[in-house]
């Protein structure tokens, strides 16, 4: 079991890891999701050790990993890591690169090592690529062999860091065929990675990564269908997202005009669906500024790239108001046309309590 609490590192210029506290139990397989640069590599890197956390505690079975005298390359022998670089010798040939580490870490003979190593050579398929040396390898030929190495010593422990960002899509399916049957071994697995097909079928839990820390922690099914949270659900569903804020009838309509436009722009949104973005905007927004004495008004444009499509989130203060019955005949009219669906909610335990949902 791997413990962690109140995990910190931070650099001169930023912190990507804030405050993580988990517990991964033997036999988990984690898929590890989000954002770039919200501190998926760092938290591995951190787990062995490679960084050195700025703060917090890190257990490895029953040994912290992070206290001083700790010795770090006896918890290594059991705690295997994939690169997505691969980190292969280029000097040696693909099976002296697998027999390295288990004769000088774990002292197996020459003979045990190489049986080994070609054991696990037939069992990523390149048996025949023994001889060979790195260079004359694929990508997918390279971090299969990187697989194997970290095989070689028996890891309860395997860390796996973007292990197919580095390569050509074609050579993607034949490493992540491996690590599929890796999965099944009943290793405890840590896979960062931005396959989201991949992470949801190989992995019995997924990390979330957001805001510093591990923001969702859930089931595939959970995380990939029935998010809890507002970050996990937009980076899940691809969504793209302006929110606009107005505090008065004399708010500066020219210049969220231009957010949008450049909103558009940024996300390659067709100029059908932008027209209608800018027009679902300006015909609610003035149907409630003329409406709410104190306008208070939190506008909220979400795009979908999946489905390239987009709505948008009004939420507005003040005694219950439906403007979709109750608003200007000739908006409620365009606002019908150029939309496919219109709700109203009224929501008793926010401060803005009006909301209505324009489906574009």
């Amino acid at each position: 079991m791997i413990r962690i609490e109140h995990l910190k590192k931070q650099y001169p210029n930023v912190t990507p890891l804030k405050d993580v506290s988990v517990e991964i139990h033997d036999g988990d397989v984690i898929s590890v999701i989000g954002p770039s640069g919200t501190g998926k590599s760092t938290l591995l890197r951190c787990i062995n050790q490679l960084e050195k956390p700025t703060s917090g505690r890190i257990w490895v079975d029953d040994t912290e990993v992070t206290a001083q005298g700790c010795d770090i390359n006896k918890v290594r022998r059991k705690m295997g890591m994939v690169f997505q670089s691969f980190n292969l010798f280029g000097h040696k040939t693909v099976i002296e690169n697998i027999m390295m580490a288990p004769m000088d870490m774990l002292g197996k003979s020459k003979q045990e090592a190489y049986d080994e190593g070609m054991r696990l050579l037939r069992t990523v398929g390149l048996a025949e690529k023994a001889l060979n040396y790195p260079d004359e390898l694929s990508g997918g030929q390279k971090q299969r062999i990187a697989i194997a190495r970290t095989l070689a010593m028996d890891p309860e422990v395997i860390l796996l860091d973007e292990p197919t960002s580095a390569l050509d899509p074609t050579m993607v399916g034949e490493v992540q065929a491996v690590i599929r049957d890796l999965a099944k071994t009943g290793k405890t697995m840590m896979i960062v990675t931005h396959e989201m097909n991949f992470a949801r079928s190989i992995s019995n839990r997924v990390f979330y990564m957001d805001e510093g820390s591990i923001y969702e922690d859930g089931t595939p099914e959970q995380i990939f269908e029935h998010p809890q949270r507002e970050n996990t659900r937009r980076f899940i569903k691809k969504l793209k997202v302006l929110e606009l804020n107005i505090e008065s009838r004399d708010y500066d309509f020219l210049g969220m005009a231009g957010e949008i436009e450049n909103y558009c722009n940024k996300n390659q949104i067709a100029s059908k669906t932008a027209g209608r973005i800018h027009l679902a905007f300006e015909e609610s927004t003035q149907m409630l500024t003329s409406l709410l004495e104190n306008p208070r008004i939190r506008a909220v444009c979400e795009y979908s790239e999946a489905t390239e499509s987009a709505e948008w989130i009004i939420n507005y203060g003040g005694e219950r108001l439906d403007i979709t019955d109750d608003g200007d005949e000739l908006a409620l009219t365009l606002l019908k046309g150029m939309t496919t669906s219109m709700e109203y909610t009224y929501l008793e335990e926010t401060e803005l309590k009006n909301r209505i949902r324009l489906v574009i």
